[in-house]
């Protein structure tokens, strides 16, 4: 058993900044994304002589530094005169609307009227201060996928890229992210905004076992106290998060390990602690994604985990039952949880019938509703 010297006190903690930990954290220092960097330095160079800059595709699999990167640089454009860098959340944004209006937050500091505003007047604020202050707006629809999900992608596109010609003078550039790696942006685009949206593309891979142990190890010496977790629950992390392929798991998997750790009174972390922990740091994802759907989302997903693996019109019929949605509207929502990875929706051949999905969860039905 520990002496009393190996214990932490009450008041003592292993981290010695827990917010290094957390999803939104921007590190100093941004390990093995040189390339990729310096292809958006290259789009966006225009922007800070005063031009248009051009416009970015930005891709990659989920936790791979696509939003650190943009944040990085759109930190440095902010602090230049006569450009205005924003990024907007197309999770929580989802709407042509919606992200005018945070557009609209962002170069005039306070939110739109909720209602009584039109689109046309809401744009034309926004162009029209672009316009008379001489300055150029790089905007950033990160996770743009949830734009197509929703099928506002092509006129929320076409109405940036579009804005010179309806105000001579404005000047936009559009950087899009996403992380859906079977979405083809380009092909499901309107074929008018396909006309002018030429990208720069920007591929953002999966890091290495040895990348992920290198960027891992200075949010360590940055988190912890010094000793707090060794060489060998370091690499069993990064190993762990390597087949996941999302950082984010393995920032994630520390800061539980650590806080295992302190629930013990230990001051180091074990390879117990990690292996505890992962448990919970490997849905961390999953609950994200979970967490930002609409209410008759998470109630389909409950109604396919009771009828997992029935066909959709036999889903319909107890969906129907619980939310009183049509069928048009249960359509769309099959197709969204699909493209999000939650729900797999096969076709099977029906004697008789022709064609007919089946339905079920793509997670383990007891990971996801605990999680709802």
């Amino acid at each position: 058993m520990a002496d009393d010297g190996d214990m932490l006190s009450w008041d003592e903690s292993v981290f010695r900044d827990e917010s290094v930990f957390e999803v939104d954290y921007l590190p100093e220092t941004f390990h093995h994304r040189d390339d990729q960097l310096d292809g958006l330095q290259y789009a966006l160079r225009p922007a800070v002589r005063g031009s248009r800059p051009l416009n970015a595709m930005v891709r990659g699999p989920p936790g791979t530094g696509k939003t650190t990167a943009v944040q990085k640089l759109f930190g440095e454009l902010d602090a230049r005169r006569g450009v205005r860098a924003v990024r907007v959340n197309c999770q929580v944004d989802s709407t042509r609307y919606a992200v005018f209006s945070r557009l609209f937050e962002a170069i005039f500091e306070y939110e739109p009227p909720a209602s009584g505003i039109s689109f046309k007047s809401l744009f034309e604020q926004i162009t029209d201060h672009l316009t008379d202050e001489g300055e150029v707006l790089v905007v950033c629809l990160d996770d743009v996928n949830y734009l197509f999900y929703e099928g506002e992608a092509s006129e929320t596109l076409y109405s940036l890229l579009r804005a010179h010609e309806t105000h001579a003078g404005a000047k936009v550039g559009v950087i899009l992210v996403s992380s859906d790696l079977d979405l083809d942006v380009i092909a499901d685009l309107d074929e008018r905004v396909q006309s002018v949206f030429r990208p720069e593309e920007v591929y953002f891979s999966a890091y290495d076992e040895s990348e992920i142990v290198d960027i891992l190890r200075e949010r360590v010496e940055r988190g912890f106290r010094n000793d707090v977790l060794g060489p060998r629950p370091l690499d069993l992390v990064a190993e762990l998060t390597a087949e996941t392929g999302d950082l984010r798991v393995g920032i994630d998997l520390l800061r539980r390990a650590g806080l295992h750790a302190e629930s013990r009174g230990s001051r180091t972390v074990t390879i117990e602690d990690v292996e505890s922990a992962y448990e919970k740091a490997k849905h961390v994802h999953l609950s994200r994604r979970l967490g930002e759907l609409t209410d008759p989302e998470r109630d389909l997903l409950r109604v396919i985990a009771d009828h997992d693996g029935e066909r959709a019109g036999t889903v319909y019929e107890a969906f129907h039952d619980e939310t009183d949605l049509g069928y048009t509207r249960y359509s769309e929502l099959i197709n969204k949880l699909d493209q999000l990875g939650l729900v797999d929706a096969s076709y099977t051949s029906v004697e008789g019938r022709g064609r007919s999905r089946e339905l079920s969860l793509a997670h383990d039905a007891d990971v996801i509703l605990d999680r709802l």
